[in-house]
């Protein structure tokens, strides 16, 4: 006969307590970037790495990993709080849109002047 094994329930208390000790160390690393006026991404990717495998800890020593949406709400409330500015896109600088577009414009406007000049030879 094959015997059951019974998987013990989720110690929410347990993981969310040391998921919190996980938060506040990263916490105190972020706000050493300026994560308020720019995606502070790929320079805490390691730190983020850091969180990644101790909330994946805390979630296996807690039998938690069954409850993905534990881990789910930690790094949402994460995403949301530091990286809200990775998904903007910025204009470049001006004098960067300038060397960018300056060589066309000056294309077309000479462009007629080398057919005229062509066609009179």
């Amino acid at each position: 006969m094959a015997e059951k094994s019974v998987v013990p329930p989720c110690d929410q208390h347990m993981f969310d307590s040391k998921v919190n000790h996980c938060l506040s160390e990263f916490n105190l690393s972020m706000e050493a970037s300026d994560y308020q006026d720019r995606c502070p991404w790929p320079g805490v990717k390691s730190t983020y790495n850091q969180l990644m495998f101790c909330v994946d800890k805390w979630a296996k020593v807690g039998w938690c990993k069954g409850y993905g949406f534990l881990v789910d709400k930690v790094f949402l409330e994460v995403h949301q709080t530091y990286f809200s500015l990775c998904g903007r896109v910025h204009d470049p600088p001006f004098t960067t849109l300038i060397m960018l577009i300056a060589p066309a414009i000056i294309v077309t406007f000479l462009m007629p002047l080398l057919c005229v000049s062509t066609l009179g030879l």
